[in-house]
């Protein structure tokens, strides 16, 4: 595989990423919480953009995979900065955002945040919301209690990469950047995609998702058995062709 390039950020991160170029509109991948652009989507849509002729780039936020800083050190609102950052950096023009979990909710916030670079999004148990909505509704009194004492709390994995350590400013931070409690308008093809065996995103998250947003051409596909990670042969070959149907709407 070849080595990452590295984009410089105004707030001083040093952001990893891949990119191929083709056709436009483009597509980007936005990755979930404490994934990489290594993974099995990313890697997988490169290939599939490569074979398609469009242009395609995956990065890592900023402590994540090969990028600068600390996990524990980041937030929903850097992140997000992250991505802005590199698609108006990097990109040419109007790109389809492909969104994983988090990347859902970052994919929603750069639609809200700059328009005019979103011309359409496909979503993959996208996770709005999520630190308030799933982990500060589920903490104990006990775990809000360390976060209010220690600034932090360690959250068990089911994966391979130990505890999840969740900060104080990570929940703070969250509620400024929460999508799903004010309007959102998404005036572009959206394609949802949510399997009902999800452990982590509860299909429930993405028919709320479904009924707050506003736009004429939203649509949401259940994967019935399909989990979390949504990376089966069948599911890969359903988000290809999620993105090939949003492209077919773009060009009309």
């Amino acid at each position: 595989m070849s080595e990452a390039s590295y984009l410089e950020t105004p707030q001083g991160r040093r952001i990893a990423y891949h990119q191929s170029a083709g056709e436009g509109p483009g597509v980007v991948f936005l990755g979930g919480l404490r994934s990489d652009m290594g993974g099995t989507k990313a890697v997988y849509l490169e290939a599939w953009a490569r074979a398609a002729g469009r242009s395609f780039l995956r990065f890592d936020y900023s402590g994540h995979g090969e990028s600068s800083g600390a996990f524990t050190d980041g937030c929903i609102g850097d992140w997000a900065e992250d991505a802005a950052q590199a698609i108006a950096t990097l990109t040419e023009g109007p790109q389809v955002l492909v969104g994983s979990s988090m990347g859902g909710w970052i994919a929603l916030l750069t639609a809200r945040r700059m328009p005019e670079k979103v011309a359409g999004l496909v979503g993959i148990a996208a996770a709005p919301d999520f630190t308030e909505d799933s982990m500060w509704a589920g903490f104990t009194d006990a775990q809000k209690a360390a976060l209010a004492e220690e600034g932090q709390v360690a959250l068990p994995s089911e994966y391979d990469d130990g505890p999840y350590i969740i900060t104080r400013r990570m929940i703070e931070d969250g509620r400024n950047q929460l999508v799903l409690r004010a309007p959102l308008a998404l005036n572009m093809p959206v394609r949802l995609l949510q399997g009902t065996a999800d452990a982590d995103v509860p299909m429930e998250v993405a028919l709320r998702l479904l009924d707050h947003a506003t736009g004429e051409d939203i649509r949401l596909t259940l994967v019935k058995g399909a989990d979390h990670r949504f990376s089966t042969p069948e599911c890969l070959t359903l988000i290809s062709e999620s993105i090939a149907a949003v492209m077919a709407r773009l060009e009309g």
